[in-house]
């Protein structure tokens, strides 16, 4: 499932980044810095596929913002955080 989801979610990211710029190439080194922070989410343990999306269109939008991969990382890694936090905060249904 790991395999799956991070090669899901950077698909989903990946397409939806080419479809916003127009000049970028399908081989462009930002798909491999992507699927390496995705895969490396995996690796820590995140297996919620949503999560895993979000993460990865935040990343390259931050890549994008930052222009360093250890900044974009960071504060994507702060995003989720949050996200997280805010889950655990409400109540289940």
């Amino acid at each position: 499932m790991t395999s799956q989801a991070t090669e899901g979610a950077c698909a989903f990211a990946w397409r939806n980044y080419l479809l916003r710029h127009n000049g970028v190439s399908e081989n462009d080194t930002r798909r491999s810095a992507l699927y390496r922070y995705v895969a490396n989410l995996c690796d820590t343990g995140e297996d919620d596929f949503d999560l895993l999306q979000i993460a990865a269109v935040a990343y390259l939008k931050k890549l994008d913002e930052l222009h360093d991969d250890r900044s974009a990382r960071l504060a994507v890694d702060n995003i989720l955080a949050e996200r997280l936090a805010s889950r655990s905060a409400q109540p289940d249904t």
